[in-house]
């Protein structure tokens, strides 16, 4: 890690522009603050994140910047500690967010659990036996991946902290291991009509009346095959990992780091590879399987609520190991404790995230966009625009749910205005969800995806996010020339 102090003249540059974004903030207060209406300056804390973190390379330090910037542009200085306050308990008291800590916790639990009886040491020893390539590694991830697809948590956490072993044996990068995770989480799960995200979007369809009431999952339905940064993800991670498309990016360094060295993180990352707890050194692959289908079958069973699918399944986990005499009773609390507190890291950086949304959402910064573009949203046009604006918005606001409660009253009705074709413009709209989830680099599923591979957020947005792109822009493409054919 480079830890050379930086030089007076980059701290003083650096002081000066943190002086001038301040002063250009209460600029903001005092002109706009009385009505709101700060139009495109809605934009300037997720500008501030962004630039931030690209330069300090850290994500929670950034995102809390962009939130100081947000409350001085809407807040007098005398409000400002109040109103930093009152942010901090409007976020834990959502109710969506404690669900996400509760459940991340919980799954942290799991893994830890699954790590001490050997589980996923056995999981590694026996994959190895059945594959024996680099390819046949990746792959292997990616189809496990396509399995897990109730929920891209639950896919991102247990497919990144299982494979690390068996990756990290046929010197795959970290980074890469990262990408294939994160490309089967959101992706996977929108083209799926079991999974959480089905659950959530065929509800909001119906809210938004373009769906009878019992009918929002079979539109959603309809839209599977228009979801074009699903299946364009899907074929780009494939030719990825056969080598059919070339290395882009810093990707390319890491894997070569890797193949000649034997190092599958960089010195940045290493700090960030910690094992949460030690395993059982003789197991056998059932103490994998058993505790992974028992999450998975809970996680269905309780109507595909992974926070009570988890909770059940650490009671079986508990009962399999005890009955074995694999761990104390003690040992196990311990683990579930250890594996908790182990997420306490990425939860904060996705705590600042949804303090963002919340100051976005004060600042009107998600009708601004749409309201901006709507003079482009012909018929024709609609699906395009429809996905570039969501997945802007999604992609800086790091809010891939949220911001569709707010887009989808305005542009749906546009949508039937224009005569556009509906599961094209849902296609497009889900699209883009998965496209900011794949892509934000403060987003929860990128977030927990370097977390369970052992590598830092920023690692693993900057090396995947040429992939991601490149998937977004024939996205965008395709839903441009979709728009003309339909």
């Amino acid at each position: 890690m480079n830890l050379e102090p930086a030089r007076p003249s980059q701290t003083i540059a650096v002081g000066a522009i943190a002086l001038a974004v301040i002063a250009f903030a209460l600029y903001c207060y005092h002109t706009y603050g009385a009505d709101g209406g700060f139009g495109m300056l809605s934009l300037l804390p997720t500008v501030v994140v962004v630039v931030t973190a690209l330069y300090t390379k850290r994500t929670i330090e950034s995102l809390f910047i962009g939130v100081l910037v947000g409350l001085v542009m809407t807040n007098s200085v005398a409000d400002f500690i109040p109103a930093l306050g009152t942010t901090f308990l409007d976020v834990f008291m959502n109710e969506t967010v404690a669900w996400i800590f509760i459940a991340c916790g919980l799954m942290g639990s799991m893994i830890a659990l699954v790590t001490m009886g050997g589980g996923a040491e056995a999981f590694g020893r026996w994959l190895i036996t059945k594959v024996h390539t680099k390819k046949g590694t990746l792959f292997s991830t990616m189809a496990l991946g396509l399995v897990i697809f109730i929920d891209d948590y639950l896919n991102a956490l247990t497919i990144g902290a299982s494979m690390r072993k068996a990756t990290d044996r046929v010197k795959t990068s970290r980074e890469f291991l990262a990408y294939v995770v994160d490309s089967t989480a959101a992706p996977v799960c929108i083209i799926l009509p079991f999974s959480t995200w089905a659950v959530f979007f065929s509800g909001l369809l119906e809210e938004n009346n373009v769906a009878a009431e019992g009918q929002g999952i079979d539109l959603f339905i309809n839209s599977i095959p228009y979801m074009l940064y699903a299946w364009v993800c899907l074929a780009v991670v494939i030719l990825a990992i056969s080598g059919k498309l070339p290395l882009l990016g810093r990707m390319k360094a890491a894997e070569l780091r890797a193949e000649s060295s034997g190092e599958v993180l960089s010195e940045e990352d290493k700090p960030h590879n910690v094992e949460l707890v030690g395993g059982v050194e003789k197991s056998n692959t059932l103490n994998f399987f058993v505790p992974i289908a028992s999450l998975i079958f809970f996680t269905w069973y309780f109507d595909i609520d992974i926070m009570s699918g988890a909770m059940a399944s650490i009671f079986v986990t508990l009962a399999f190991f005890g009955v074995q005499r694999l761990l104390s009773m003690g040992q196990m609390f311990d683990g579930i404790l250890k594996g908790f507190v182990g997420m306490i890291m990425p939860l904060g950086t996705l705590f600042c995230g949804f303090m963002l949304a919340e100051i976005n959402d004060t600042l009107g910064t998600t009708e601004y966009v749409i309201n901006a573009t709507t003079a482009f949203m012909t018929s024709q046009m609609l699906p395009m625009v429809a996905f570039v604006v969501m997945a802007a918005l999604a992609f800086a606001t790091a809010s891939f749910w949220g911001i569709f409660v707010v887009g989808m009253p305005i542009i749906l009705p546009l949508a039937l205005a224009v005569n556009a074709d509906i599961p094209l413009v849902v296609g497009a709209m889900i699209s883009a969800s998965a496209f900011g989830s794949h892509a934000c680099f403060y987003g929860d599923s990128t977030v927990l995806s370097a977390k369970a591979c052992g590598i830092s957020p920023m690692s693993h947005a900057i090396t995947q996010l040429p992939y991601a792109m490149l998937g977004g822009v024939i996205s965008a493409f395709g839903f441009l020339v979709l728009g003309f054919m339909l």
